[in-house]
């Protein structure tokens, strides 16, 4: 965090996947893709945490490092902020099915950095942001299709 101003910083956004027990795979085609992003300067990891949540509803958090052998993820564990309280670990978890294990990830937007330094630098500040499913995206574009086939 230190190799860049706070005024640089580009919008920080995070995801949880969860995988139900006993299928958890870090170290696949999800570890692939984001090692491309980071390799691409569009993304930088910041923080990540493995979850798991016991049948009894007992949340367990474990760092990158803690989780054996990440292959080529290892290399992003130096990088890490370790952002996330104990506080939010609950909150992430309250979502997460019992006996699931899920990765947390949170990365800072490269892309958007110069955008969002010109925004504070000009007075802004981002005050909401979010995320549309892409379950209602595919019903939108359904529902179009739909009404378009009825009106023709």
């Amino acid at each position: 965090m230190t190799e860049r101003s706070l005024d640089e910083l580009g919008p920080v956004d995070y995801i949880v996947v969860e995988f139900p027990a006993g299928a958890s795979n870090f170290t696949g085609e999800m570890a692939a893709e984001l090692l491309a992003l980071v390799d691409s300067g569009t993304t930088r990891v910041m923080d990540t945490l493995i979850l798991t949540k016991n049948q009894d509803g007992a949340v367990e958090a474990a760092e990158l490092a803690d989780v054996g052998e990440l292959g080529e993820l290892q290399g992003l564990e130096a990088q890490l902020a370790e952002l996330l309280a104990e506080e939010d670990v609950e909150h992430l978890a309250a979502a997460m099915e019992p006996g699931s294990t899920a990765g947390v990830l949170i990365w800072e937007n490269l892309w958007a950095a110069p955008f969002a330094s010109a925004a504070r630098r000009s007075g802004g500040q981002l005050i909401a942001n979010g995320r549309i499913p892409i379950q209602a995206i595919i019903a939108s574009i359904e529902a179009d299709e739909a009404s378009a086939t009825e009106g023709a």
